[in-house]
């Protein structure tokens, strides 16, 4: 008998993680959601492969209510940011997604589309050259070998008003194509990480003299004004959240110069904007956001922003940790390591059964989808 045959018991503390809830207008059957994970397995022209319909298929069948996609580019200029990257950048991608998010939804799931540009931390785009960024200043670190990256990031070229124009279009075309054509439930927008949106953000990587550059008021625009035009696209048929960090995949310890006030004046600016749900990501979200204040940056997510629902991510896929996080304010709780290892995570929270330790072999040396993840999947699931 399989383990996941034995009577159900739920586990303790698991109760209200696997309680259904309400994301804006979606119905989810638990707050357990996989968070968005940089996967490069499509095809070299950015279509979603079988390999990746069998691996979100696994998250819906293993019982998370709400699946968020890996970063999709949203242009044929400079959103791409990896090589095998998937996108929505035209009809026929958009096409492609829809097989994937019906059988997600016929498992039981919703399933979110992530709306990506790379901005200055493009390692591998087939329509560019080169990069463009809010200011021309080369990133920090070393590009991710495990996304096929190698050296240094290169020196990109600050964005022109018209490109800018171009990226906003972009995002808010893609999320059009999500909801219309491929079926996805809700968007989120990319605004962290030190991707675009997260490089107009932070003062280090923006030193423009325009409008959108100068305090934390006029950076934080573009991703106002992103939020603002992708809702005008999906008009009311699908939720439309953003995500937030720090930290970023280059800079792991970044933080934002201003504090609280920062906190303030972000979240509140979104929550002006519209936002449907904020989804908040730090690699310890439990941890203080800034030195001599405890509060996390969900808890300033909540206190600035109060009336939006909230997604936190990081390092929650301990049992307690994710379950304090939801007493803590959080409406759902995205599993990202803790997600890949227990596809099934619902289902054996629900039995009481433990969870699998992460294996970092998953995403080494290239972190595609192995066929070991497949093959646990099938298991998890079998019977």
């Amino acid at each position: 008998m399989s383990v996941l045959d034995r009577p159900p018991q739920t586990a303790p503390n698991a109760e209200a993680l696997l309680a259904p809830h309400m994301l804006g207008q979606l119905t989810l059957r638990n707050r357990l959601a996989v968070a968005p994970m940089t996967r490069v397995t499509a095809t070299p022209d950015g279509f979603p492969t079988e390999a990746m319909a069998r691996y979100y298929e696994g998250f819906a069948k293993g019982g998370f209510g709400l699946v968020i996609s890996e970063g999709l580019y949203t242009d044929t200029a400079f959103a791409q940011g990896y090589l095998n990257q998937p996108g929505l950048a035209d009809d026929r991608q958009a096409r492609a997604w829809a097989p994937i998010t019906a059988v997600v939804q016929a498992n039981g799931a919703r399933m979110v589309a992530q709306l990506m540009h790379a901005g200055a931390l493009r390692q591998g785009n087939r329509f560019r050259d080169h990069a463009v960024a809010p200011s021309a200043i080369q990133p920090k670190g070393q590009q991710m070998a495990f996304y096929y990256g190698q050296g240094a990031y290169a020196l990109p070229r600050q964005i022109t008003e018209e490109e800018i124009e171009d990226a906003i279009a972009g995002f808010a075309q893609s999320a059009r194509r999500a909801v219309e054509i491929a079926g996805f439930d809700a968007i989120e927008i990319h605004g962290a990480n030190g991707y675009l949106l997260d490089q107009f953000l932070t003062a280090d990587t923006n030193q423009r003299t325009d409008h959108w550059g100068g305090g934390v008021n006029e950076r934080t625009r573009l991703l106002v004004a992103v939020v603002q035009r992708v809702k005008e696209a999906v008009a009311g048929r699908a939720p439309v959240g953003i995500r937030i960090s720090q930290g970023k995949v280059n800079d792991f310890h970044a933080k934002w110069g201003g504090g609280e006030g920062d906190a303030k004046v972000v979240f509140e600016a979104l929550a002006d904007a519209g936002v449907d749900f904020l989804h908040v990501t730090e690699f310890q979200a439990w941890q203080p956001a800034f030195e001599g204040n405890t509060a996390t940056l969900a808890n300033l997510a909540k206190r600035h922003a109060p009336a939006v629902p909230l997604i936190v991510n990081g390092s929650l896929h301990e049992q307690g940790r994710a379950s304090a996080a939801l007493h803590a304010g959080a409406d759902i709780v995205a599993m990202g390591r803790g997600a890949l290892v227990n596809p099934d995570m619902p289902r054996l929270l629900q039995r009481g059964l433990p969870l699998r330790e992460f294996d970092n072999a998953i995403l080494g040396p290239i972190a595609d989808i192995k066929q070991s993840e497949l093959a646990l999947r099938a298991q998890s699931v079998s019977g």
